[in-house]
């Protein structure tokens, strides 16, 4: 079991594009918590903590970015997820095996500088929801 998922500084002490906004570097891992949140794949604590901003995100007001940055200071945890968003997430989410980042940029930065410069708007996340959704789904059926 990973300690930590994501932290966005981690970006920002890597290969970040210089003079790009920082809050660009919460937008993929946002996207995915989002996602885990319309899935109903974060942990009750998680869910009774943000109930709020779940409530918000659920309808528009609050992107999945804006959530990971203002709420989760930026940081993913498995305490975050439930067992199943854990288990889904070691395979899918895991920055150096899985196929989250691969997919995230062939989806949405295939013709952009960096997967940096996606813009964080609901267009973009039915984008890639859109594809994480078919990889839960595969991801069922070979986990049952």
């Amino acid at each position: 079991m990973v300690e930590v998922y994501d932290k966005a500084k981690w970006h920002f002490e890597g290969d970040f594009p210089e003079g790009l906004d920082p809050f660009q570097g919460y937008i993929h891992t946002g996207m995915f918590l989002g996602w885990l949140i319309d899935n109903g794949l974060v942990s009750d604590d998680f869910k009774k903590d943000l109930h709020a901003e779940i409530h918000e995100f659920k309808k528009k007001e609050l992107t999945g970015a804006q959530l990971f940055q203002r709420c989760c200071d930026g940081t993913l945890l498995p305490e975050d997820l439930s067992d199943a968003g854990n288990r889904f997430a070691m395979d899918y989410f895991e920055f150096e095996h899985g196929q989250y980042l691969p997919d995230y940029g062939e989806v949405l930065g295939a013709d952009l500088a960096s997967i940096y410069h996606v813009a964080d708007t609901w267009e973009n996340y039915e984008k890639i929801k859109q594809v994480v959704d078919r990889r839960y789904a595969e991801w069922k059926q070979t986990h049952a």
